[in-house]
This record gives C-alpha cells, sequence and structure tokens, in this order.
C-alpha cells in the first residue's frame, strides 16, 4: 500500500515510516496539512493517516477536505491520535474516518497491522 502520515511529531513520523516500509509499504510523511496537501497534489495514496491535532488546522478539518476532494474520497482515512474521547472518535468518523486508532494504547507494530486490517476491509 502507498501510506501518506500526517503528525507534527518528527519522531513519530521518522518511527512510523520505519515501521510501515519494513512492513512492505511505500511511505510518505508532512509535518502540517499544507505539505500533505502538497504531497496528495503530485501522488496518490491507498492510505491516508491523520493526527486529530495539526499545524494550520483541525485534523476534523484536513478528514472533511479529504472526503470532499474527489482525488481523496476513495482512499482509506484513518485518525492517529493521543484523543480518546468518545466524542472525538464519533466527530472523526462523521467527518470521513474510516479508523481511529490511539497512539498511547498500541505499540508500532500494532498500529501498523490494524492500518492494514481496516484497509483490507474497506476493499
Amino acid at each position: 500500500m502507498k501510506i501518506l502520515l500526517l503528525d507534527d511529531d518528527i519522531f513519530l513520523r521518522d518511527m512510523y515510516s520505519v515501521k510501515f516500509t519494513e512492513a512492505g509499504h511505500e511511505m510518505q510523511v508532512a509535518k502540517d496539512a499544507t505539505e500533505a496537501r502538497s504531497k496528495l497534489k503530485e501522488s496518490t495514496f491507498d492510505v491516508i493517516i491523520t493526527d486529530m491535532v495539526i499545524p494550520g488546522e483541525s485534523g476534523l478539518e484536513f478528514l472533511a477536505a479529504l472526503d470532499a476532494d474527489e482525488a481523496t474520497k476513495e482512499a482509506v482515512k484513518i485518525v492517529l491520535s493521543n484523543q480518546s474521547e468518545s466524542t472525538d472518535i464519533e466527530a472523526a468518523k462523521q467527518k470521513g474516518a474510516d479508523g481511529y486508532l490511539i497512539k498511547a494504547d498500541l505499540i508500532p507494530s500494532e498500529v501498523v497491522e490494524k492500518v492494514e486490517n481496516i484497509a483490507n476491509q474497506k476493499k
């Protein structure tokens, strides 16, 4: 799968990039919504992963824009965040998220596995 990860934390971007690449996926990362949009204009992605708290706008705004854009509408959209309130999860799903993963609850290899499962379920 070709995956785009949007997260402002450089450590997490690097760590997840390594883990997804080791699992055989093509991985690109972005530090903010502007960089993510630039990458989305250059290429298509099977999976787009975003944090809820991102520089420049909220994860919900980013998700809504992805869902409204024909170029990204069909991509699997997953939130990877430490915001774990049920209201956050429900809001993300209403904005088009296909899955919601809580960083603190999962080790990186579990994140890879869960992203793969969510993507396979949407196919």
